[in-house]
């Protein structure tokens, strides 16, 4: 797809038509690609940006409380060291395989939406509108959830707060959001400082594991029981959902593609840079925890980087895990600040939401998009039901990364005449395989819980009856446009 908007792919030169197809006829119009995207308030993205953002953005959306929590049930699942590391270095390839497909649809539509950009492109507007609201609502709610935990974590660490959760989580989202509102350098600024903190205190925290600690895990000779009594097909597939959920946002340098100053040549090193940086942590952290805890304590432990804090700091581990909780959130919650709006954006510049959410300031920051964000943020965090939204949002990301997948397929077979700066690594078998994965972990999902599941088939169809609407809209404009 040709990139819209006045922040468009500088690649693209002239006149460049493109082919809109209505929602009523299947005769194509042919409108300028700079028709298309005109609208009464739209503005500038910046490109400001470049390959240490990329991989700081990445690191911060991707290393969440998650990896603080997720390897006792993962040691759970699996029952050895080896087999404990085994699979999260197997959940570490899974994801660059997944980040080879995504770099080459980012390198090759450099546009600001991320997913819905993809799918708009292979599957056309109404599903494309479909998988940009998925996607923007399952950050908003990943927003209001981690602007919860930062409250939590706050009144742990000072419990002359207890009762102020809520509070707290508005007021950090709303200096995070005023931060942004500045500009795109002080937003990108501020991933910068707090994912190298975040980054430095986990690798304290595992130094501290090695160096501090005179407590030693059993043998590697010493027979582990599986703390969860499961078959070890089974097994093997729940422990591998944890790891590649706790892996999920490396693909966030991707919702950045239009604003990179040389998109070709950084979104490859962004992404797969996000990925390797995620994988040796998660790995460090991992054989720390296993060192320090040992696998019978680490499996049957639910915060086991609290308990490993503990042994290795004393009286003190408690506060430690803390504040690296709170870093940690407060990087991931800005790093989301960042990708979220750019989803509306893109999908209001094509003339899908209202035009007001492509305004942007001097600063490069869509700031309605943005401010639109931050007040459903606040909405959630009052509305007492994040839970249920999460266990939602387990089943959308997963049905989003299948439209990726399946986008990339259907591009390369129906326009292979495309410019691909980027060609992922072993097409079509390395995309079929995620593909495939992926599909068979939405399937799992869905299994595994029905009701929420549910509750995801009702928000699509409600985005695929709303874009109906929307796109037919859209196109009574273009035609009154351009006629």
């Amino acid at each position: 797809m040709i990139p819209a908007g006045h922040g468009a792919d500088t690649n693209a030169t002239g006149m460049i038509e493109r082919q809109v197809f209505t929602t009523i006829t299947t005769t194509p119009v042919s409108i300028p690609a700079e028709t298309w995207v005109t609208t009464r308030h739209a503005g500038r993205l910046l490109r400001l940006l470049g390959v240490g953002f990329g991989i700081a953005v990445g690191v911060g959306a991707t290393i969440g409380g998650g990896i603080l929590r997720t390897p006792g049930p993962v040691a759970g699942y699996m029952g050895t060291a080896a087999l404990t590391v085994t699979v999260w270095l197997l959940g570490g390839l899974y994801t660059l395989l997944c980040s080879t497909s995504i770099i080459e649809l980012a390198a090759m539509l450099p546009r600001a939406g991320g997913w819905y950009v993809y799918s708009e492109r292979a599957f056309g507007k109404r599903i494309g509108f479909v998988v940009g609201c998925c996607d923007w609502t399952n950050q908003t709610v990943a927003v209001a959830f981690l602007a919860v935990a930062l409250g939590e974590f706050t009144t742990e660490l000072q419990p002359a707060l207890s009762g102020h959760v809520a509070g707290i989580a508005i007021v950090a989202l709303g200096a995070l959001t005023l931060l942004n509102v500045i500009g795109l350098k002080a937003g990108s600024r501020t991933q910068a400082v707090t994912s190298l903190l975040k980054a430095l205190a986990l690798v304290a925290l595992v130094i501290g594991c090695f160096t501090v600690s005179t407590r030693a895990g059993p043998s590697p000779a010493a027979p582990h029981v599986a703390a969860h009594t499961t078959g070890l097909l089974l097994g093997w597939l729940l422990a591998f959902q944890g790891v590649v959920i706790t892996y999920d946002a490396w693909y966030s340098p991707m919702y950045f593609a239009e604003e990179d100053q040389d998109p070709t040549r950084d979104l490859p090193r962004s992404m797969v840079g996000t990925v390797v940086s995620c994988v040796g942590i998660f790995l460090l952290i991992n054989v720390a925890l296993i060192h320090t805890l040992g696998m019978d304590e680490l499996q049957h432990s639910k915060v086991p980087a609290a308990e490993a804090s503990f042994l290795v700091f004393g009286h003190y581990g408690r506060q430690i895990i803390l504040v690296i909780s709170i870093i940690t959130v407060i990087s991931s919650i800005n790093a989301t600040l960042l990708t979220a709006p750019r989803v509306l954006y893109g999908i209001a510049r094509d003339r899908l939401l209202p035009s007001r959410l492509t305004a942007v300031n001097q600063g490069g920051t869509p700031v309605w998009s943005l401010l639109l964000c931050a007040v459903v943020g606040v909405a959630l965090i009052l509305s007492g039901t994040l839970e249920t939204l999460i266990a939602i949002g387990s089943v959308i990301v997963v049905a989003v990364y299948v439209s990726g997948f399946a986008s990339q397929m259907v591009l390369r077979w129906r326009e292979p005449q495309l410019a691909r700066p980027y060609k992922s690594w072993g097409y079509p078998w390395s995309t079929l395989c995620v593909l495939v994965a992926s599909l068979g972990f939405l399937t799992a999902a869905v299994i595994g819980d029905l009701r929420h599941s549910l509750f995801t088939v009702i928000l699509v169809v409600a985005s695929y009856l709303a874009s109906r609407i929307t796109v037919r809209k859209s196109h009574k404009a273009l035609v009154s446009q351009v006629g």
